[in-house]
């Protein structure tokens, strides 16, 4: 039975694996809670800058999920933030009113962003960079920002620099000193590092100093000015120029701090039954902001907390390894030099590579490695163990392979580590661990060994090694990442391998594909079902059977859910077009279901945005217009210009044709949401090339383009065919879909899809073979025959139980 109470007041990296620690030490020996300001479970902070620049999702950087949490017993308080620590009644409370009790209290509460004590830092525009809702408030500022200026040029500002440049914003880094990351980088290292990412599009000034953010008319910030009384436009400022130590609970709770929560080598503040850890913390004079440390405060907190009693914590020699905007970096110790030193160097500019050591008493005191990191965890050894490098110093700055048989190839170098040598810096995972953990766990794939020991999971630039490890101790049974990865978890077959054997065997259910195809799950996931549903009914059109439960709520409910749990509505406006009727019975259904906001959208029609999920059929039946599929993998919308019909410039009619082409292909589903646009000259008003299809007017008939994309990274549609007339149009066009539709993988938009083919592959099946395109453009005619509309059948009772809730109708509905 567990006997004490362990409150852990944040959700962090540190808290967390502190808890992990003390887990493995005594899992029985406390009740435990965590308290988390944040709305989340613990996720990985050094992932933040791939989830800005859209390479991950926030799921995918999910330390610990929920489960986690209940598998453990422990409770988690996310959303509260504890603001009494009641040291009499050893009680925190929490924002809300929450209590919990403790016999020992954990702080983790990590770090604050500094503000820089400037007028206008309050203006909206303004952010930091710090958790996920920095992270969210910049990509959201992204969509509707042009200008961005990041003060601050070390890891951090040059991280959001670099995401909200890949969101299309033009950004303007501004930096107090003339060099970028100086803690971590020499001045030659910080110019080969600014000169790549200005060669990526990003600006810099400095040295500067920013004295004023300026408001403009709608008070939100407009320009950023600097002492020197120069002026740049902005739309969007972050700050990344540092960080403080979070103390104010500890502080009101009247725990000794100076510069951070003062801490023992036990990790104990000056009240016994209070721990901290992470980057709240002073230890001996020091605040800590790198993984690695706080790993090793959380080692040794733990095994007081267990009762144990024998870990000291001594303080942490750092180093640093980056990849900044995919630029690989590392430093440590003294790379800078002064007296009494000697540099050694390495410089190929033209190659991205620099290295630099630097000696004191024939010691190696401090390195920086620019472009090629490969032997820092060496050096970072040697740097430590303070041993004398005579012996190996004409050597020395071409690495360990340059020092016998440990080459950087193979497994060689793996196999010549000790046990106790370090693979993992971030996560402090040694060689030993993971050759353990492989063996006991009979472990074979590089996530297996991720999961069980972490080492690889933070900035994975271990990973090479953890291979090496892999492949010297499971052999045979090493499991490499595959080249093509199965469709999800349940199975081993490919997306191509599960498309060709739904035509080969012509499977028409989803129950028969999981059992022909020997899915390890007997009723599949969510992720594998709703692809296998569209493979199915996209395969054998009239014949398989449409699955609606194995189809994501948006589709099920035919409208688009929004965070407050009601819907969406947008009908269809053929290319744009709308007349008086459709815009009385719009503005009747908005006053009628009291409907809270009425928006144009990006794609030429209107959005009624609030609409509550038991309303739907009603207001469907009372607009009376079709679906406009905004919610689903489909058309979505063919955006016109008004073209010849109406403008000076035009010379082809594209608002007819944009809607020749929608009412053509409106109830087509495919892999993932599709738009075109037709413009009705060169000029490109409906912006046609970043569309799946483009159509583009010309005097002598209209140009195609395909698999463009206006999404998180705008990709430019690439020219497929000239043509003459209307027909010519729509049979290409639906030929190029329907190729798509038959061989694209569920969830892959055009862009992908083209790229992974080969856009000669789309003109062999499309152009040079012409009775080849015929057929592929009536499959798809002959698919949409008689595909009803979703909204009509909805509205007459058809699957009326999706929409039944036990919050009644609104009256107007009834």
């Amino acid at each position: 039975m567990k006997t004490m109470k362990l409150v852990c007041v944040g959700n962090g990296m540190a808290g967390v694996r502190t808890i992990e620690e003390l887990l493995k030490l005594a899992p029985d020996l406390f009740d435990i809670t965590i308290f988390g300001a944040e709305p989340h479970p613990n996720y990985n902070r050094i992932l933040l800058s791939p989830v800005l620049a859209g390479e991950q999702t926030l799921d995918e950087i999910v330390l610990n999920d929920r489960e986690w949490y209940a598998q453990h017993s422990i409770t988690l308080e996310a959303g509260k933030k504890v603001t009494t620590i009641d040291r009499v009644r050893r009680v925190v409370v929490a924002d809300d009113g929450t209590e919990a009790e403790y016999d020992r209290l954990l702080l983790a509460t990590g770090s604050n962003p500094v503000i820089l004590p400037i007028p206008g830092n309050a203006l909206e525009g303004v952010l930091t960079y710090r958790d996920i809702a920095d992270t969210e408030a910049m990509i959201e500022a992204a969509t509707r920002c042009r200008n961005a200026v990041v003060i601050g040029g070390g890891l951090l500002g040059l991280e959001a620099a670099n995401g909200l440049r890949v969101r299309g914003m033009d950004v303007t880094v501004v930096h107090l000193l003339d060099s970028l990351m100086e803690r971590q980088l020499d001045r030659t290292a910080a110019k080969l590092l600014q000169n790549s990412l200005e060669a990526r599009g990003l600006k810099f000034l400095l040295p500067k100093q920013t004295s004023e953010i300026v408001a403009g008319e709608s008070g939100s910030v407009c320009a950023v000015r600097f002492k020197d009384s120069e002026t740049i436009s902005a739309d969007l400022v972050v700050m990344a120029v540092g960080v403080r130590p979070n103390t104010a609970l500890a502080q009101a709770a009247r725990l000794h701090c100076s510069r951070g929560i003062v801490v023992s080598d036990t990790m104990q503040t000056f009240d016994p039954r209070i721990y901290a850890v992470g980057e709240c913390v002073n230890h001996r004079g020091i605040a800590y902001g790198l993984v690695a440390p706080l790993f090793e405060m959380a080692k040794v907190c733990a095994n007081h907390l267990a009762g144990f009693g024998i870990g000291r914590y001594p303080g942490s020699l750092t180093s640093t390894k980056l990849k900044v905007t995919g630029i690989d970096l590392f430093s440590a110790g003294d790379f800078v030099g002064g007296e009494g030193t000697e540099h050694i160097t390495l410089s190929d500019p033209v190659a991205g590579i620099y290295k630099k050591l630097v000696l004191k008493d024939e010691k190696l005191v401090g390195a920086v490695l620019y472009g090629d990191t490969l032997d820092g965890a060496y050096y970072f050894r040697l740097l430590r163990e303070g041993r004398s490098v005579t012996d190996v110093r004409d050597r020395l700055m071409f690495g360990e392979a340059n020092l016998g048989d440990t080459g950087h190839l193979g497994q060689n170098r793996a196999a010549a580590m000790s046990d106790d040598m370090e693979v993992c810096g971030c996560n402090g995972v040694c060689k030993g661990a993971i050759v353990k953990a492989i063996r006991e766990q009979k472990l074979y794939t590089l996530d297996d060994v991720r999961k069980h020991t972490k080492a690889s999971s933070s900035c994975g630039s271990c990973t090479g090694l953890v291979e090496q490890l892999l492949i010297s101790v499971a052999g045979a049974d090493y499991s490499a990442a595959p080249r093509q990865k199965p469709l999800c978890g349940c199975t081993d077959h490919t997306h191509a391998e599960v498309r060709k054997a739904i035509r080969d065997e012509k499977i028409l259910t989803i129950t028969d594909a999981l059992l022909l195809l020997g899915w390890r799950t007997p009723n599949g996931c969510a992720a594998c079902r709703p692809a296998l549903n569209y493979y199915l009914i996209s395969t054998w059109p009239h014949e398989a059977r449409d699955d609606p439960q194995s189809r994501f709520i948006n589709e099920r409910a035919h409208a688009n859910i929004q965070k407050d749990g009601t819907f969406s509505v947008v009908p269809r406006m053929w290319g744009g077009i709308t007349n008086s009727s459709e815009l009385r019975r719009i503005a009747d259904v908005v006053d009628k279901y009291a409907i809270p906001t009425v928006k144009v959208t990006g794609g030429q029609r209107i959005d009624l945005l609030g609409v509550k999920k038991q309303d739907l059929p009603a207001v469907w039946r009372d607009l009376d217009m079709p679906s406009g599929h905004a919610y689903a993998k489909a058309l979505r919308t063919v955006k016109t210009c008004v073209g010849s019909e109406w403008c000076r410039f035009g010379v082809q009619d594209s608002t007819r044709m944009g809607q020749e082409l929608e009412r053509a292909l409106w109830r087509m589903y495919a892999p993932h949401k599709v738009k075109l646009a037709v413009s009705g000259c060169p000029r490109n008003c409906a912006e046609s090339g970043i569309k799946d299809v483009g159509v583009i007017g010309v005097d002598s008939g209209w140009e195609i383009y395909v698999a463009g994309n206006g999404g998180i990274k705008t990709e430019v549609a690439q020219f497929l065919v000239k043509v003459k007339s209307h027909d010519e149009v729509l049979e290409h066009a639906g030929a190029f879909l329907q190729l798509y539709r038959e061989e694209g993988w569920y969830l892959e938009r055009t862009v992908h899809f083209v790229h992974r083919v080969g856009l000669d592959y789309v003109k062999k099946r499309v152009l040079d073979d012409p009775e080849g395109r015929k057929v592929l453009h009536e499959r798809l005619l002959f698919a949409l025959k008689g595909e009803p509309d979703p909204w009509a059948e909805r509205a007459s009772g058809i699957g009326r139980q999706e929409f039944e809730s036990l919050e009644p109708a609104t009256e107007a509905a009834l």
